[in-house]
């Protein structure tokens, strides 16, 4: 696959607050990419730069093979944007909205009507044309902005925690929209997110401390560099856990041991059967993986 986005060597600072510093990586195209770090990480500063909304102190930003710098308007026709706050006209109906924005794109007359059925059955919508958007609930109004940023059919969707707050329902049908994107039309996604559910299905994952790279790779890498796997042992006495000399807690039951990773665990197998008669085995997950790279916790809010 191709990079669709490459960064490179990229800063910036407001007054003596460094909010990145040295920022290299790249997105390849059709994929899910993303993008963590706890509140001031550097995310949201990031991500308006690659949409040309801040500008950078140095290093270069390239998106589909077109320098960001050199051609600011051809690029932000690639991307989508779903910000964490959104950013439709409150007093507006949802279909004015949308006219006003697909405009913008020169998205007009029978073209703007057909784009817009299309994203109101997908999303789900088609009631709301009328209703001012001040006037819905947060997850319909997530469901317009969604729609507000795939308008254009862009190559690259932002979302930028898309998800926070919404009931169940909600964000299914979102990750639905999402997914059917990505498999029909090889949109590449570029997610920040608290819920590491949602992070734990990305194809690649950047994880940003103060403004740094703390740690990437897919999520099944970062879980065996960072995270412990864990065996449940049922039906076994204390005292043969023990033996095993590897760290444990009893549970109601069980006990549960911790090893490095599964090449361990397979060892304690060969080497005890007697004790591997009922257990279970289980990664790490990417809350295991965060808190072991940057020694937090994920946690919501709003960041610089």
């Amino acid at each position: 696959m191709e990079d669709i986005i490459k960064i490179d060597h990229l800063y910036k600072s407001f007054g003596s607050v460094k909010a990145v510093q040295d920022l290299s990586f790249c997105v390849k195209e059709g994929e899910l990419f993303a993008f963590l770090g706890i509140n001031g990480a550097g995310k949201s500063t990031t991500i308006n730069m690659i949409c040309g909304q801040l500008a950078k102190d140095s290093g270069t930003i390239v998106i589909d093979g077109v320098n960001l710098e050199q051609h600011t308007e051809k690029v932000k026709g690639e991307l989508g944007v779903v910000f964490q706050n959104s950013v439709l006209d409150g007093v507006l109906t949802v279909y004015d909205n949308l006219k006003c924005r697909a405009a913008l794109y020169g998205l007009t007359g029978k073209a703007f009507e057909q784009r817009l059925q299309t994203l109101a059955q997908i999303l789900d919508f088609q009631d709301l044309m009328k209703r001012t958007v001040g006037k819905l609930s947060g997850g319909q109004r997530r469901r317009i902005d969604i729609a507000r940023a795939l308008l254009h059919r862009p190559k690259i969707l932002i979302l930028d925690e898309p998800t926070t707050g919404l009931d169940p329902q909600t964000r299914r049908l979102l990750w639905n929209v999402i997914s059917d994107l990505r498999k029909n039309e090889n949109m590449t996604v570029f997610l920040t997110t608290h819920y590491m559910e949602e992070a734990a299905e990305a194809d690649h994952i950047v994880i940003l401390d103060s403004g740094k790279i703390a740690a990437e790779g897919t999520p099944l890498a970062l879980k065996n560099s960072y995270a412990a796997d864990y065996i449940t042992l049922y039906h076994v006495e204390e005292a043969a856990v023990q033996a095993m000399g590897v760290p444990y807690e009893p549970m109601r039951e069980a006990y549960r041991l911790s090893v490095p990773n599964t090449e361990k665990a397979t060892e304690l197998i060969l080497k005890y059967p007697h004790v591997f008669r009922d257990y279970e085995i289980v990664k790490g997950n990417m809350d295991d993986i965060f808190l072991t790279v940057t020694g937090k916790n994920l946690t919501g809010g709003t960041e610089r």
